[in-house]
């Protein structure tokens, strides 16, 4: 799930999220919300993530700010799940 974690928050394609889905939801202002342990126990969702899924959350009052934010500035929104689990990631990696 760390993993998981940064590779949506914190890898990057020209200081952009490198995630397609990511990318288009923070261009419209969404939320990183919350990852999900063993969502899509699927074939092919086990096979695309290892079952895991993130939930994008729309404050409507926030949309237009968050998404000015990502795109002027490439400003992630997150909760605090994903913000805690990014650290962790950081704390633990060798790279």
């Amino acid at each position: 799930m760390r993993l998981c974690a940064w590779y949506l928050y914190g890898e990057k394609h020209r200081g952009y999220a490198l995630n397609p889905v990511a990318n288009f939801h923070l261009q419209n202002g969404a939320v990183m919300w919350r990852i999900n342990w063993m969502a899509d126990t699927s074939p092919r969702g086990i096979g695309a993530s290892c079952g895991m899924m993130v939930n994008y959350r729309y404050f409507l009052e926030d949309t237009a700010s968050n998404s000015a934010a990502y795109l002027g500035t490439k400003q992630i929104k997150a909760s605090e799940q994903v913000l805690s689990l990014v650290s962790q990631f950081q704390q633990n990696s060798k790279l």
